[in-house]
């Protein structure tokens, strides 16, 4: 019978491992450039995709893969496990030396997320979960906020982009990597994630464990259930946050026009 934790376990010690690579590469200095305008790229992002593919792929070659550094081979369409892999999350505070940069992997099969590991190496921290065996932080059990109202909510988010939450009392700030906004949400820093730009599939499955196995609530902005491996890889913006909370952020975005 398959045992999430065996994946979880296998996650972690690949993404500490990148994650190490990754401050090597910055310490030593390296070539960035841009993918896209604005989106830029370093030779430590394909190093530790390439590190992750290797250890990953050879503990589980009947796998699938989808990682933001590696052309999707559609292997993840028709395997009944796949990897879903942010090299480094947060590529652009990476590069300024800021901290707000994670390794995040997650395993996911039949289009929700089963195990996931998020290394953040700035703060050797690392985040991780299981599906049915709860969200850990180097080993400590993670319990969601219960905060139940949207006054002094502490929210993660765009703050110019939730000024209608805001005008009714609640707080908020922005985090580079949208993997290590959902680790804030899961270990208690924040009382939701409010997003209002569609994410990638790489950005939130790993994080998505970690807040739904914390006891945590997490769908698209509209309330819907997100599920990945589907032909596009693209997510609506997601919403997290405890329940109570939760339904009143869901309740107040849906009278938003």
């Amino acid at each position: 019978m398959y045992d999430p934790r065996a994946d979880r376990d296998l996650l972690a010690d690949a993404a500490r491992a990148a994650g190490e690579l990754v401050l090597a590469f910055r310490a030593r200095g390296m070539r960035d450039w841009e993918k896209l305008p604005g989106d830029p790229v370093t030779e430590a992002d394909l190093a530790s995709d390439a590190l992750l593919q290797e250890r990953l792929k050879a503990a589980r070659p009947d796998y699938g893969w989808l990682s933001e550094e590696t052309v999707d081979d559609q292997s993840r369409l028709t395997a009944k496990r796949s990897f879903l892999i942010d090299p480094i999350d947060g590529t652009r505070a990476f590069l300024k030396n800021k901290p707000e940069f994670v390794i995040s992997c997650a395993v996911v099969e039949d289009g929700r997320p089963v195990a996931a590991a998020i290394y953040d190496p700035s703060a050797d921290a690392m985040y991780d979960a299981a599906l049915g065996h709860g969200a850990r932080k180097d080993g400590a059990p993670l319990a969601i906020s219960t905060h139940d109202r949207i006054t002094d909510a502490r929210l993660i988010g765009d703050p110019g982009r939730l000024a209608d939450l805001r005008a009714l009392g609640a707080e908020a700030h922005t985090v580079n990597s949208a993997a290590l906004r959902l680790c804030r949400l899961a270990e208690g820093e924040a009382d939701a994630v409010v997003a209002v730009r569609p994410k990638w599939d790489w950005d939130l499955a790993a994080g998505h464990l970690l807040v739904e196995e914390s006891g945590g609530v997490f769908t698209s902005s509209k309330g819907e259930p997100m599920y990945y491996n589907r032909t596009s890889a693209v997510q609506d913006p997601p919403l997290a946050a405890g329940p109570v909370l939760h339904a009143l952020l869901l309740e107040r975005l849906t009278q938003t026009p």
